[in-house]
């Protein structure tokens, strides 16, 4: 059997309960998904936030592997829905920045992350950062995603090559 299209595996599952059972115990919307979409199987965990169920949750019943297979089954086949139906670019999810953990230059912004140049209208296009006293302290940058549901699977970072005549090494 060969479902390649994802409303093929639901209209499966619809059949019957045994069909039912078929369709989520041999994981076809998740077989689906990643031939569809193969970036996708590094996903290494599901948690259904509305349910909270928790992560790494021990399957020790054959009732709670059923409960894990058909949850599996459920956000695979709603992943691929909101993947096909979505209007948004694939390659550009970002809508906007909102805010970073901290800018040391004013007028040098998060922003700038945005801009794949160097230079933005004539001006160094760079985000910097005030710091922390402690190294293992996070930096943080805020966008605001175009679409509700966004897979990253890659983010390029492009460090700002400056002359050392315009820092202080003090």
């Amino acid at each position: 059997m060969r479902l390649n299209d994802p409303a093929d595996v639901v209209r499966a599952g619809s059949v019957s309960h045994l069909w039912l059972q078929f369709v989520v115990t041999n994981g076809l919307s998740k077989q689906l998904c990643l031939r569809m979409f193969p970036q996708l199987s590094r996903i290494s965990h599901i948690r259904e936030l509305d349910l909270g169920i928790a992560e790494g949750k021990d399957v020790k019943s054959s009732n709670s592997s059923w409960e894990t297979l058909k949850r599996d089954h459920n956000v695979y086949a709603s992943l691929l829905q909101a993947i096909e139906t979505s209007s948004s670019c694939p390659s550009d999810c970002i809508d906007y920045e909102v805010s970073a953990s901290s800018t040391d230059d004013y007028p040098v912004s998060v922003w700038n992350t945005l801009v794949p140049t160097d230079r933005n209208q004539n001006q160094p296009s760079y985000w910097s950062s005030i710091g922390d006293s402690d190294p293992n302290a996070p930096e943080t940058l805020i966008y605001k995603l175009k679409a509700d549901l966004c897979v990253i699977t890659e983010i390029n970072i492009q460090p700002l090559e400056g002359r050392a005549k315009m820092f202080d090494f003090d």
